[in-house]
């Protein structure tokens, strides 16, 4: 594999992307589809780590005033002769980023807002020498640049002033190159997003409206513009007024295979590192999006473990997408459900399908105001994805694979141990049952935690199973801090689900869980102790020096338990 092109981890710069020789899934039918269908102002709106940044950079490369044209070579649109030879390197180009906008307070994301623009205006210091333009021009152009080089005053641009810069620039580039110009704004909604998480939300919107109502609205000097982001801010929230705007969501079936990877494209990339053989594990945790009528990987997930497997053959599948966000909104879901939602996420988790109703023009303010908006963020974010439109505004919903499926199981697990810990009396009654040998109360406690949770009802595996309702015990027992809990441990001839260590009454106590197939309650637990005499996993346990053993064999069964005592 030594002479294989490197995989593109992270790199979201086109151009570095095939100077630098990284494989590269040829997303270039994008500019023919935005060519053949743009609108002034198009907005897409897709889950993250899905390819917006890229292909911003890929459409900045094409349209911009002195663009290597070779880069393109080989490539779909280099098919396209009259295209090119029209769009190809012909206009100014304004690209912008607000990835980097946040703060904790209002100032602090103004300061950022404004060192982003100032970057962008050093771009084009040869309008300092421009005779096109007035020294009035030179002046404002001057104010940016020193604010991105960072030795203006962060403070010194009014905000009345940053509400219009990008409509200024782009009269600037306008003068001197008499070329109307195309704008480009990455991750536009994430200014809201962290003015949301902070508290100055309002603030964040009305600075938003001035600036995209300039820049997009009454700009004169604009021939058309891109924005993406994860959410579909609603109009009368920052796109006020703007008529002109067509929104590309993941619902609609135009651009639907330019962000993420189709299923034919992860076979090549597979098939040119000689991985073919892990496409079925590929498919089962990073496939099952649907963007309009296409299925699609996240290729974020795709290439991180392509890589990984180059490394190791033996690589096991991680959660790279979900590792790069704090995934609250699955938080929110869980924190608000109810009888009827808990059942939905347990059904979900199943693999069913759940319909809802979906609005996709929301404002922040709004997330948190019924648990229907947070059904449409958790599907417009990439946590859940459609399986087809019922009828108007709704659609099945479906985890789609197993990386999400398993952040899912992971927040309702955190969710539990911090639930639970709020009642303390009740947990140091669950843990004390233990060593006392009540089974009847560990029985009765435990059902009362089943019946309040969000139960495992998994359609992959006993094992599967077992692990939901192992860890769920694991993370209540661990509530002794000055127990030593152990969990699958080696011990006898086996591993033990799990050992405690109760080191004031020298008890040492195994527990052994079973999925209780079909309610079989009763064999299931005589199945869990059968394994701890024949493996016996005491041995451990007598090995550090406990002097009386307990044995339990647990079996459960979505919301009941039954907890069996070894004589």
């Amino acid at each position: 594999m030594g002479n294989k092109k490197k995989l593109p981890v992270g790199v979201d710069s086109f151009s570095k992307l095939v100077q630098q020789g990284f494989y590269y899934i040829d997303k270039t039918g994008l500019l023919i589809e935005i060519l053949n269908n743009w609108a002034e102002v198009n907005l897409f709106t897709r889950p993250r780590r899905f390819g917006k940044s890229l292909n911003m950079s890929m459409l900045q490369t094409f349209f911009e005033i002195g663009c290597d044209k070779t880069l393109f070579d080989g490539l779909k649109i280099s098919e396209e002769k009259e295209l090119c030879q029209k769009y190809m390197g012909q206009f100014p180009v304004i690209s912008v980023s607000l990835k980097g906008v946040e703060g904790q307070t209002f100032p602090e994301a103004l300061a950022a807002m404004k060192y982003i623009i100032g970057q962008e205006a050093l771009r084009f210091g040869f309008l300092l020498e421009s005779d096109r333009l007035s020294d009035k021009d030179k002046d404002i152009y001057q104010q940016l640049t020193e604010i991105g080089k960072g030795t203006g005053s962060l403070f010194a641009m009014t905000n009345d002033a940053l509400g219009t810069s990008l409509k200024t620039l782009s009269d600037l580039l306008y003068r001197h190159y008499a070329k109307n110009v195309i704008l480009l704004i990455d991750e536009y909604d994430v200014p809201l997003d962290k003015a949301f998480q902070y508290g100055y939300y309002d603030q964040m919107v009305s600075l938003l409206r001035v600036m995209f109502g300039n820049a997009l609205k009454t700009n004169s000097s604009l021939y058309f513009a891109v924005l993406t982001g994860c959410l579909r801010i609603s109009k009368e929230s920052i796109f006020t007024g703007l008529n002109n705007l067509k929104t590309l969501t993941i619902t609609n079936a135009q651009f639907d295979e330019y962000f993420g990877f189709t299923d034919k494209e992860v076979k090549e990339m597979l098939a040119y590192y000689d991985l073919e053989e892990h496409y079925e594990t590929m498919k089962e945790w990073y496939d099952g999006y649907r963007f309009g009528k296409t299925d699609v990987y996240c290729p974020w997930d795709v290439i991180n473990f392509c890589d990984d497997l180059r490394a190791d053959e033996d690589a096991y599948p991680q959660n790279y997408w979900s590792n790069t966000s704090g995934n609250a909104i699955v938080r929110r879901l869980i924190d608000k459900a109810d009888s009827v939602t808990k059942n939905e996420v347990e059904s979900l988790i199943a693999g069913d399908e759940v319909i809802k109703e979906i609005h996709q023009e929301l404002t922040y303010s709004e997330l948190d105001q019924s648990i229907e908006n947070l059904w449409s963020v958790l599907f417009t974010t990439g946590y859940l994805t459609q399986r087809g439109r019922v009828d108007g505004r709704k659609y099945r919903l479906a985890i789609p694979n197993r990386e999400i499926r398993e952040l899912f199981i992971t927040q309702i697990r955190e969710w539990f141990r911090k639930s639970s810990r709020k009642d303390t009396g009740t947990l140091e009654a669950f843990c004390q049952a233990f060593p006392q040998k009540d089974a009847v109360k560990i029985e009765k406690l435990l059902n009362e935690y089943l019946w309040n949770t969000i139960s495992i009802r998994d359609t992959s595996g006993r094992e599967k199973k077992e692990n939901f309702y192992h860890g769920m015990i694991l993370g209540l027992l661990r509530y002794k801090e000055n127990w030593l809990v152990k969990s699958n441990a080696e011990s006898g001839e086996g591993y033990s689900d799990i050992l405690i260590e109760v080191p004031e009454s020298r008890t040492g106590i195994v527990v052994e869980i079973k999925y209780a197939e079909d309610a079989a309650f009763d064999s299931s637990c005589d199945k869990a102790i059968q394994q701890i005499e024949e493996k016996h996993y005491e041995a451990a346990l007598l090995g550090d020096g406990m002097e009386n053993i307990v044995k339990y064999g647990i079996a459960c069964y979505r919301k009941r338990c039954k907890v069996l005592l070894a004589e």
